[in-house]
């Protein structure tokens, strides 16, 4: 039986079928996020999808990020790949670029490789191959360290991005 240590940082972590590479996200954060994205891609109309209220990703239909005067009435049909953003492949962001604000640096350059995305910035490429080592690493250093795989994909939009094939 584990102990859980409050002070620990907690990651979710997995292979992130997009960019076929291990991404990890913030373990405080990871679910209520995921449930926001799927609110909203699974809207059956924009007013619906306008209405979600989020605390940890923007909503890309909500008004700060969609003028309603500009787009389609509340009650037609909402497409979640008919967004802009979605389109674009801008939301939800890349799970993979989390690694570069949540992995110490030097996990970073020893397990990694930063790629450039032909439009969205950049990732952290850390191979499948690589994870029982990463992961030894990070529990070394007092992480609380979980594999999802499902978590990690719905955070990267994999159930309905344009950008799978």
């Amino acid at each position: 039986m584990t102990t859980h240590n409050p002070n620990a940082k907690r990651l979710v972590y997995g292979h992130a079928q997009l960019h076929d590479c291990l991404a990890f996200a913030d373990a405080e954060t990871a679910v209520a996020e995921a449930a926001e994205i799927t609110a909203i891609a699974s809207a059956r109309t924009w007013g619906e999808a306008r209405q979600v209220r989020t605390m940890q990703v923007w909503n890309p239909v909500g008004p700060e990020y969609h003028d309603p005067e500009d787009g389609p009435a509340d009650d037609e049909p909402f497409d979640i790949n008919k967004v802009g953003s979605v389109a674009d492949g801008d939301w939800p962001p890349m799970v993979a670029e989390r690694a570069m604000k949540l992995l110490p640096q030097d996990l970073q350059a020893r397990f990694g490789t930063s790629e450039a995305t032909v439009l969205n910035g950049d990732i952290l490429e850390i191979p499948m191959d690589r994870e029982a080592e990463l992961v030894a690493e990070l529990r070394g250093r007092g992480y609380e360290v979980t594999r999802d795989d499902q978590l990690i994909n719905v955070l990267d939009g994999r159930g309905f991005s344009p950008l799978v094939g």
